[in-house]
């Protein structure tokens, strides 16, 4: 497990690091779901970084919340999908890196255009039936953020899932209460999330996102639930910005880039442990 944290570490100075030499991008959440990443990379999914867009034979993992595409790619490069030096074109003129993930740069592990929020659940059930009619019995796995579900398509999509027994499909939400103009009660007020995915069929969890025991023991209990007739969704309590003190729990730092002083000071606070790009 430290090997994990050691991960999840490299992972938000990566985060800061490529916000900062952007002068661009969504720190806060990326920060806030880097032990879900790193989890599911380098313990819980079965993935291959010889990348085929089919992903036939392995699970396959889809963001739907592309805006946090900086710990995808953190986690991509240190997973041995493409080399960690690319981390820094990030939002670059002619990057693979882009802002919200793309498919026509042919960056290994995309394999949807993500950002445009709202869609990534129907892409995940279709990607599950998909391996439903190939007789493939990996997993498919999607992350949402919880002011995304304010797009009404996702909740014909969690319908549609249960409906259909979509039951190899394991749907997480990062639950952290906030989003660009302040946070989801303000908003747009979600109230239970749970009860909601429960109201709809789903057999739904609930877990720490920021700790990585939780998080990995959490994963493993919903892969034993798949198979038996209804999708599974996790609510995944986070702290947006979650590791750099200053940003925690602060809905002005969902696309706010540190500046040099701030990046230094976040910095300071999370170790390198497996050497920067």
């Amino acid at each position: 497990m430290s090997d994990l944290k050691a991960i999840a570490s490299q992972i938000r100075r990566d985060i800061v690091r490529m916000v900062h030499g952007a002068a661009s991008g969504h720190p806060g959440g990326s920060l806030g779901c880097t032990e879900y990443f790193t989890a599911l990379y380098f313990k819980v999914m079965k993935h291959d970084p010889n990348f085929h867009m089919d992903g036939k034979n392995e699970d396959i993992f889809f963001l739907s919340n592309g805006h946090i595409s900086p710990v995808f790619y953190s986690a991509l490069a240190r997973a041995g999908y493409f080399d960690i030096k690319e981390l820094a074109t990030f939002r670059k003129i002619n990057s693979r890196l882009q802002g919200h993930p793309t498919t026509h740069e042919h960056l290994p592990g995309i394999r949807v255009a993500s950002g445009s929020l709202g869609q990534g659940m129907s892409v995940a059930i279709g990607a599950a039936l998909s391996k439903k009619l190939n007789n493939d019995k990996n997993i498919v796995y999607s992350l949402h953020g919880d002011g995304e579900l304010d797009e009404g398509q996702n909740w014909e999509a969690i319908m549609f899932a249960a409906a259909k027994k979509v039951d190899n499909l394991i749907s997480t939400v990062d639950w952290n209460g906030q989003q660009i103009d302040g946070t989801t009660k303000s908003v747009m007020d979600l109230m239970n999330i749970h009860a909601k995915f429960d109201a709809f069929g789903w057999t739904t969890l609930e877990m720490n996102g920021n700790d990585m025991d939780e998080v990995i023991a959490t994963l493993d209990k919903a892969k034993g639930l798949t198979g038996q007739g209804k999708p599974i969704a996790i609510m995944m309590h986070t702290i947006m910005g979650k590791g750099v003190d200053f940003m925690e729990n602060d809905h002005h730092w969902h696309g706010v880039a540190p500046n040099d002083e701030q990046l230094k000071k976040a910095l300071a606070q999370l170790p390198e442990t497996l050497g920067d790009y």
